[in-house]
């Protein structure tokens, strides 16, 4: 193989690509030509052209968002076929293009054509002769990997270029972003992102086979087969960190889909963020489905500082609500639903029971319609119903449990005193609103949050006839606020009145919900995604292996539920393309050493470099002497990028001593920034510092462990993360003792 030869081919694929775009920029024009003819439609004045705007600019916008979100490695793929079947070469591209007499130039990576593009191998090549993979730099074609597939059909004598597209893809250094490798998906992959879209798809396997970028072409796949369903009900994507979560962002915006809700554990719930994460103990406690039963009792609890009793005298009746019939009144209410949606109920509730108290002549004779009449216009009377039954929040409601007396009455038989004790240190940072935005709140905590939404209920809205009139109250879903002064909005919990909530939990629904490292969600967190995909198709994807939560059985069942009379759609993948052999047979003999009952997929390429042990190291001068000369060795050896995985505690100790080294003064600016899952280092940073648990799902380049067996003891599933952190490089790994 000639460099001419290579060079001409370049070349050859380089026009193509030009011819390619020219047309991208063609449809990007008749894009924003269609929203400004919208605008001009919605300028009629009247309804039909503001719907017609409307839509027009809609559309528009979408097709501007996939093409500006195709310019990055826009062809991708040609195949050749037999010359008797079709002679000219179809290509394979991240969105679909047509050309000026409207005949297929670009075929979409999703669409039925390109099928074939994946699935055909030398063993059964369905007609193709040649596959080619073109590589390229914004707009410029750098280079072409090809694999002849069937030797005799090959009958116009192509060129074969290159080492094979997989294997290149496979020695390419990793930056901070997953790449997507549409070019490269094998056929075992392929199988399952072309998987029927209802039910359940399990996507299993060990490290480094590729699960997740399966399981996120699998949802661009699903978006382009059934777009009006999956765009309209929403596809959910729920991974272990907000590390994680923006390491694979680029991916699908790269393949042209945008309607797609990015959230981390943290994130599920609407409008709430948390980062931080519990000490395993603390979080072996809040992922236990037993918080199910904790969070109901405290749902039902009586707001702390609401009143016990109230007095009022109504002609000739002094009448009193005291704290055995509230008792029993909060009883009858609360056993009819979640406590907001009684809110309707509490008014009538309470007048009915102060009428039976009323026994004077002069009352009864004035009848039940004015004492009603009356007690709605009493101020005080308002202020006793929403101090006593106030709309509350989850976040509010969790913020009860820092009482160490409320605690221990609703946990009695759920947490043990220890476990209160834990429980009360970590609630202690939450502020009177329970972490109402994240503050404060732990990742373990959100899935607590959402139990409590739904233990609570929306607040009911209230319907529009029943804007002015106050006897609404007693037949129910009022907003309150109009019956208040502004003294009275005061006395209401947080200042707010009776409103009904932004986000409702009838909006948490998805069409599709993707859930990658599933092995690590806590019972707790599966009712919680669970909540998201009642009606929706899912993708499930993890490895049992590297598990971080101590009890699987309890974790199984509550899965089992969240996706109970499912149909299950199993798929395995069994290649390693990420290690190297050297370093996944250290891997795997330290999980065999150990005792882990692991998936031991095939790595196929070798480097012949084996990991290397640094050590011991007994002072804190010779450790961080030992790690210094690692990191400083494994990153001038490697182009992409070096991961530090160290102890929770030491965490920033190995931070300091980062920021301190010249020799990494331009690579280990992340290193500052400390990447504690709260805070995520710039693109450009090489070099960067993590837990066990941050190691979630990415990969680098080169792994230095720093003190291994402190990995292993930081809790019951030790071994199981440190097997993960031995399975993140791709070319180098240094463990330092």
């Amino acid at each position: 193989m000639t460099e001419e030869l290579v060079e001409q081919e370049i070349a050859r694929e380089q026009r193509f690509v030009d011819r390619v775009h020219r047309q991208l920029e063609d449809a990007g024009r008749a894009a924003q030509q269609l929203a400004r003819e919208g605008h001009e439609r919605g300028r009629l004045g009247h309804e039909g052209g503001l719907v017609e705007r409307d839509a027009m600019v809609f559309q528009a916008a979408k097709r501007i968002a996939q093409l500006d979100a195709a310019h990055e490695g826009l062809v991708f793929g040609r195949l050749d076929l037999r010359p008797e079947l079709d002679p000219e070469p179809r290509y394979v591209g991240r969105i679909g293009l047509r050309d000026e007499n409207r005949d297929s130039l670009l075929i979409d990576w999703r669409a039925p054509a390109a099928a074939v593009f994946y699935q055909a191998t030398a063993a059964t090549p369905q007609d193709v002769v040649r596959r080619r993979v073109l590589r390229s730099a914004g707009t410029t074609v750098t280079s072409v990997e090809d694999e002849l597939l069937d030797a005799e059909g090959n009958t116009d004598d192509l060129p074969i270029l290159g080492e094979g597209a997989l294997m290149a893809q496979l020695s390419r250094a990793r930056d901070r972003t997953m790449h997507s490798i549409v070019a490269t998906i094998q056929a075992e992959q392929d199988k399952a992102i072309r998987a029927p879209s209802r039910g359940v798809t399990t996507i299993s396997g060990g490290p480094g086979v590729g699960k997740t970028v399966v399981a996120l072409h699998r949802a661009a796949y699903l978006l382009y087969t059934d777009r009006r369903r999956y765009e309209s009900g929403g596809v959910l994507v729920v991974g272990p960190s907000g590390v994680f979560m923006r390491y694979i962002e680029r991916v699908l915006p790269s393949l042209g889909e945008t309607a797609v809700a990015l959230r981390s554990l943290g994130e599920v719930v609407d409008g709430v963020r948390a980062t931080r994460h519990d000490e395993p103990a603390v979080a072996d406690i809040k992922g236990a489905v037993r918080m199910a039963e904790l969070m109901r009792r405290t749902a039902r609890q009586q707001a702390p500082g609401s009143p016990t009793s109230y007095r009022v005298f109504w002609y000739d009746t002094t009448i009193v609500l005291d704290r055995g019939l509230l008792g029993r009144l909060r009883r009858q209410i609360m056993s009819q639903g979640r406590r907001n949606r009684q809110l309707p109920r509490v008014t009538p509730t309470l007048l009915d029971a102060m009428w039976r108290q009323v026994r004077g002549e002069r009352g009864r004779d004035r009848g039940r319609e004015a004492f009603d009449e009356d007690m709605l216009g009493d101020d005080d009377f308002l202020d006793f119903v929403l101090a006593w039954w106030p709309p509350v929040t989850a976040p509010e409601v969790l913020g009860w449990l820092r009482d160490p007396d409320l605690l221990a009455r609703v946990g009695e038989g759920v947490v043990t005193p220890e476990e209160q004790r834990l429980l009360l240190k970590s609630w202690a940072g939450l502020g009177d609103d329970g972490g109402a935005t994240g503050a404060g709140l732990s990742v373990a905590d959100v899935a607590l949050l959402d139990e409590l939404r739904y233990a609570l209920g929306d607040v009911p809205a209230r319907a529009d006839d029943e804007r002015d009139d106050p006897i609404a109250l007693i037949d129910g879903g009022v907003d309150i606020q109009e019956l208040m002064t502004a003294s009275d909005r005061e006395y209401a919990p947080s200042g707010r009145a009776w409103t009904a909530p932004t986000h409702s939990i009838d909006d948490d629904p998805f069409a599709h919900v993707l859930i990658d490292e599933a092995q690590d969600l806590t019972p707790m967190q599966w009712r919680m995604v669970g909540r998201r995909g009642r009606t929706a198709s899912w993708t499930i994807v993890g490895d049992p292996a590297q598990s971080s939560w101590p009890v699987p059985a309890e974790s199984a069942e509550a899965r089992a539920e969240a996706l109970a009379g499912k149909e299950l759609h199993e798929f395995h993948l069994s290649t390693n393309y990420r290690n190297s052999a050297e370093i996944y047979a250290f891997a795997a003999a330290y999980a065999e050493r150990v005792g882990l009952d692991v998936d031991l997929p095939t790595a196929v390429r070798s480097t012949g470099v084996e990991p290397k042990r640094v050590g011991p190291a007994g002072s804190a001068a010779e450790l961080e002497a030992s790690v210094r000369e690692a990191v400083v060795e494994v990153a001038g050896q490697v182009g992409g990028t070096v991961g530090v995985v160290v102890p929770v505690a030491r965490r920033s100790e190995v931070n300091a001593w980062l920021a301190s080294w010249p020799e990494l003064a331009d690579d280990a600016r992340g290193a500052r920034a400390a990447v504690d899952s709260s805070v995520t280092p710039s693109g450009e940073d090489r070099v960067v510092v993590l837990t066990g648990l941050d190691t979630k799902g990415l990969e680098f380049d080169a792994i230095v462990v720093v003190r291994p067996q402190e990995i292993e003891e930081e809790s019951l599933t030790g071994r199981s993360t440190l097997y993960v952190v031995l399975t993140r490089a791709t070319q180098l790994l240094t463990t330092v003792s």
